[in-house]
């Protein structure tokens, strides 16, 4: 059977998806599209409020990914509305608004960089609470969508549903480029809601529907305004003016955790011993300093410092434009204004990839982002920044007689010792190795050749049982061992038991999906491919948002065109395209990032797409074919969902194996796939 000729089914007169009063294909569109919306605002409300939530921010993504699956499972075994959904929202919103929760971010084996204190319950507590508010809201959208799924021939209906989700990225980037508050997500949350759950009774819909949308509204709008917030990309960011021993400074938190402050160099110089150390290391700033390149220059203060001390020219990276824009407002020195300045809002690393000039100082100044890339991995914004290959990146832009210096707070002696091993690695010999205060602060300085720095005392070495250098393909340096550490196991865990108990108590028994095991490991593999793309491309292009929004409006333009290809043309038989997909994934395992990283950009792009997109493109292929001849849409669809939560947790298995690993673990999965369906066949 193709998806042309496989009947719709027409359903009980009385079902509400029968009786609503939008067409059903506008509907989809609708209802796809405030599914991920919602999914993606979520993700990024949820990690602004709960403080710390934002290095956990893949646990929301978890949820998401149940409650969607959950949602199409419902279909069939309800007639009611999804009126759950905007109340479970409007009392998340509330709870989270009224009472705040600090994740404790201690944890053996891992870092989280923060100034707070670490009250609060431990992560294994509030990410299943977080995890499972997540999954009951989403729930209730993927219902809606759901219910479309047997109106319409198989292909056709999942053809609209990508329509819609594409729809739902490009509008929540839209937002993220115009930094619109949260007030203005959750108005497009109360119009989906009462667009999309039927009017009648309309006292039904008012008490239901209504009020729980205008209550989230209302507190967003309360928070908007009280929170004098600037909403970047990635951060809520707050700002205050402050006094810092006898000096006007700008304290700037995101997130809710203080993260910079913006005072003069002359104040800074003087109170904190790192920010100068750099130029004194340095054999060359004592000479010259015509070009200093600047990685995490934030709200200004380390580019006043390179100015100070005589810099003819600076380019000041940074990824946030918000904390930029602070910058260039209120730092007292104005740095941003000079001439002699140019800034440039990106990734540190693919600036380092792109650019063709050389420096006389290269710094690192504290490049700690507090979020992840995406809740799609447990990749930092940070984390390509401090590799071996990173360093040695920043290396080949040195001028001759260059250094290159980084500090931060390091609050561990055994990632000072890493990260100067790392420095070892990249240039050849050892490097300057300065610890000033406190909480392990430490400026690490490198000359080009050992002649090119000048040490105070030369560093004795890394300390026995030093984690090694990160690398690109395992880029965790906040890690201390090659495994998953304990926080990681036992909230997975607790979240799988979760997922178990509500798929069992929503969906009924599990029969009802076993003729569709092989779809749920689709789901599983899939997942750790889409992992593998979003942190490939993040380390070719950059970690920014716009690389992460790209990357994942291409996966899904990449799915609608194997269903597109699927509709339309003959494609060759499942045993054949899983073939195909098989030698994807070999090509992508065997094409190494040192190679594509060699190539021009334009050219670099052209090649990861092309062997990011096959496996991806054959994979939904495979998925299109198998899915038009299923006798359930909603039970294969919703397996299939839930398989991507299990695969949300494999990928923890990076932690271990690396990211190239996971291609390996999903050619297994994808083998048993093939195998679950020749025997289901037989």
């Amino acid at each position: 059977m193709t998806a042309q000729t496989d009947a719709p089914s027409l359903g009980h007169p009385a079902d509400p998806a029968t009786a609503h009063w939008i067409p059903v294909r506008p509907r989809l569109v609708i209802a796809s599209a405030f599914m991920l919306f919602l999914e993606l605002a979520l993700i990024r409300w949820t990690g602004s409020n709960i403080v710390h939530l934002s290095y956990f921010t893949n646990f929301v993504l978890l949820g998401s990914f149940l409650g969607i699956g959950l949602g199409f499972l419902r279909v069939g075994r309800t007639r009611r509305q999804p009126y759950y959904s905007p109340l479970v929202l409007a009392a998340l919103v509330l709870i989270v608004l009224r009472f705040p929760v600090t994740v404790d971010r201690e944890a053996d084996g891992v870092l989280y960089f923060t100034s707070l204190s670490t009250t609060g319950p431990p992560a294994w507590v509030i990410l299943p609470i977080v995890f499972a508010a997540a999954a009951l809201v989403l729930m209730g959208p993927a219902e809606l969508v759901g219910r479309c799924f047997p109106l319409l021939p198989r292909l056709d209906a999942y053809r609209y549903d990508l329509i819609g989700s594409l729809t739902g990225i490009a509008l929540f980037t839209l937002l993220s480029f115009l930094s619109a508050p949260p007030v203005a997500w959750g108005v497009i949350a109360a119009v989906a809601y009462g667009v999309l759950l039927s009017p009648r009774p309309l006292s039904r819909h008012i008490a239901l529907v209504t009020v729980p949308s205008l209550v989230v509204v209302g507190a967003l709008a309360v928070e908007t305004v009280t929170a004098g917030a600037l909403w970047s990309p990635y951060y809520k960011v707050t700002y205050r003016e402050v006094d810092r021993a006898g000096v006007p400074a700008l304290r700037i938190d995101v997130n809710g955790i203080p993260h910079q402050e913006a005072v003069s160099a002359e104040a800074r110089l003087t109170q904190e011993a790192q920010y100068g150390l750099p130029y004194e290391r340095a054999a060359v700033a004592a000479g010259r300093l015509d070009d200093v390149l600047i990685v995490g220059a934030g709200s200004g203060s380390d580019v006043a410092i390179a100015l100070a001390k005589g810099a003819k020219r600076v380019d000041a990276v940074e990824i946030d434009p918000k904390l930029r824009e602070l910058g260039g407002a209120y730092h007292p020195d104005r740095p941003y204004s000079d001439p002699r300045v140019h800034t440039t809002i990106t990734d540190g690393r693919a600036f380092l990839e792109r650019t063709d000039r050389k420096y006389d100082l290269i710094l690192f100044a504290l490049p700690d982002s507090l979020t992840l890339v995406s809740g799609a991995s447990s990749l930092r914004l940070e984390s390509y920044l401090f590799t071996v290959e990173a360093l040695r990146a920043a290396r080949e832009h040195l001028k001759p007689g260059g250094a290159f210096a980084m500090y931060n707070y390091y609050r561990e002696q055994w990632l000072v010792d890493r990260l100067a091993s790392t420095a070892e690695a990249a240039f050849g010999h050892r490097p300057c190795v300065d610890n000033v205060g406190g909480g392990h602060q430490a400026v690490i300085t490198v000359g080009l050749t050992p002649a090119d720095q000048r040490c105070a005392e030369d560093w004795a070495g890394a300390e026995a049982g030093t984690p090694p250098p990160a690398e690109d393909d395992r880029p965790f340096l906040y890690l201390y061992g090659r495994d998953i550490p304990p926080i990681y196991l036992i909230t997975l865990g607790l979240i799988l038991l979760v997922s178990l108990v509500a798929v069992r108590t929503v969906a009924g028994p599990y029969r009802r999906m076993r003729p569709y095991a092989d779809l749920f490991l689709l789901g599983v593999a899939f997942l750790l491919l889409e992992t593998k793309s979003v942190t490939g491309f993040a380390l070719l292009f950059g970690t920014t948002w716009v690389v992460n929004a790209v990357v994942f409006a291409g996966v899904l333009v990449a799915v609608l065109a194997a269903v597109e290809v699927t509709r339309r043309f003959r494609t060759p038989p499942l045993p054949v395209m899983y073939l195909v997909l098989l030698g994807g994934l070999v090509i992508a395992a065997l094409v190494p990032n040192a190679w594509l990283l060699s190539l021009p950009v334009p050219l670099r792009a052209v090649v990861a797409v092309a062997v990011a997109f096959l496996p991806i493109f054959a994979a939904n292929v495979v998925f299109a074919k198998r899915f038009a001849d299923t006798a359930d849409a909603t039970a294969s669809f919703g397996a299939n969902l839930l398989g991507a939560v299990l695969g949300g947790c494999l990928e923890y298995l990076a932690l271990v194996i690396g990211y190239q690993g996971l291609l390996v673990v999903a050619g297994l999965l994808y083998v048993g796939a093939f195998a679950l369906m020749q025997r289901e066949a037989r």
